[in-house]
């Protein structure tokens, strides 16, 4: 953000002293001058982030000035000063379009105070911006790829916790992409160059005597040192495994905190799940426990039907992608073809969707994907909704 400019504007020569010399102590860029005409010239000339002005002056007044920096800079805040404070003046001060309203004499700090609001403001506005900017852009994420707003919005999630790297539950439909979205996490993170554990949760703990669980686990984050364990479907882990999951997790955070002063070097735990688990705990059906020590960041993956916007970007991903990996071309879905896929609700997800593209190199056929190469489920799909229409 660019250096923060603050003009003060008062007849009254010991105040703008006082303001420029307290002001200046603490690093604030300011400028003053004692008349309206003056802060005139200035602000034709450059934009300030606030203006301080006195509400009665001998030129112009304080409503004069504001309605005419609320004219040519809009941007700026104006917070009006004055020394004849009636609820009229203020009231008029807030219809021009006055940020705030101070009574003489006031105290020194109300000026810092209310300067920090600003900035910080403006600063949030400034993010705001930049981050819309981006995510308009943004059609992909690594391998992730979707031009949705869910799917734009998750994108930021994982830009915004790549230095911070918490604990993440990953909940969505089957075939979504959950474990993808894990690796990407993995990989776009400061811990890349750190192991990757996968664990299936099915099989987890089985064949392990109780008393040594907590020693496994144990042993499975620190072969995980610096990077992630990736628990994928996690809710298939009994709750009695999961309290020993997440107290292992607690003790070896502990230790590694207390070996080197920074808990912040051991393993991360990235977790997926097709199940609500805020459901499933507070019903007892998932252990609570863990369920808090997975849970530092939450990134919900949208089904397919609900991102269609998404389709033509994906079929286009999968089509470069097989045409890599294969000796035969295709380059392109017919209309008749991209219409039903367009239309069709994708229970199996984003997974389907590249089984089907993957399913038309396998029969090899030849440049164009036509409705006839399509999965039966989907063709009758096609041909059902194509006679309700008719």
């Amino acid at each position: 953000m660019k250096e923060f400019e603050i003009l003060f504007v008062d007849d009254d020569r010991t105040i703008l002293s006082l303001v420029e010399e307290y002001l200046t102590a603490f690093d604030y860029k300011i400028n003053v001058v004692d008349s309206g005409l003056k802060a005139l010239e200035l602000i034709k000339k450059k934009e300030f982030d606030v203006v301080f002005t006195d509400f009665k002056m001998p030129d112009i007044d304080g409503l004069e000035l504001l309605a005419v920096i609320k004219e040519y800079r809009p941007a700026t805040e104006v917070i009006m000063v004055t020394g004849h404070g009636t609820m009229e003046s203020a009231i008029q001060a807030m219809k021009f379009g006055s940020y705030d309203y101070i009574q003489k004499p006031f105290k020194l700090d109300v000026l810092r105070v209310l300067i920090d609001k600003i900035i910080e403001a403006k600063k949030f506005k400034q993010e705001n911006i930049v981050l819309k900017t981006r995510l308009k852009e943004r059609h992909r994420y690594d391998e992730l790829v979707g031009i949705s707003l869910k799917m734009r919005e998750i994108y930021e999630q994982i830009d915004r916790m790549r230095q911070s790297s918490p604990n993440v539950l990953i909940q969505g439909e089957s075939g979504t992409g959950k474990a993808l979205t894990a690796h990407v996490i993995h990989r776009s993170s400061r811990r890349n160059d750190k192991p990757f554990k996968s664990v299936t949760c099915k099989s987890f703990g089985k064949g392990i005597a109780g008393d040594q669980l907590h020693d496994h686990a144990i042993g499975l984050f620190e072969s995980a040192a610096g990077g992630a364990v990736f628990f994928d479907e996690i809710a298939e882990i009994i709750p009695s495994i999961q309290t020993q999951i997440s107290r292992a997790f607690k003790a070896y955070s502990l230790n590694q905190a207390a070996a080197d002063g920074n808990s912040g070097t051991g393993a991360r735990i990235l977790a997926a799940t097709n199940r609500n688990l805020n459901q499933a705990a507070r019903k007892d059906i998932f252990e609570p426990e863990f369920f808090n020590c997975i849970n530092d960041v939450k990134i919900e993956i949208p089904p397919l039907k609900d991102r269609k916007e998404d389709i033509c970007l994906l079929i286009n991903h999968f089509l470069n992608r097989f045409s890599l990996k294969n000796e035969s071309k295709v380059l392109n879905v017919s209309p008749d073809a991209l219409d039903v896929l367009l239309r069709y609700d994708w229970p199996g997800n984003v997974i389907q969707l590249e089984n089907v593209i993957e399913r038309a190199f396998a029969l090899r056929v030849d440049l164009t994907i036509d409705l006839d190469d399509l999965p039966s489920e989907i063709k009758t799909f096609g041909e059902i909704t194509k006679s309700v229409k008719g």
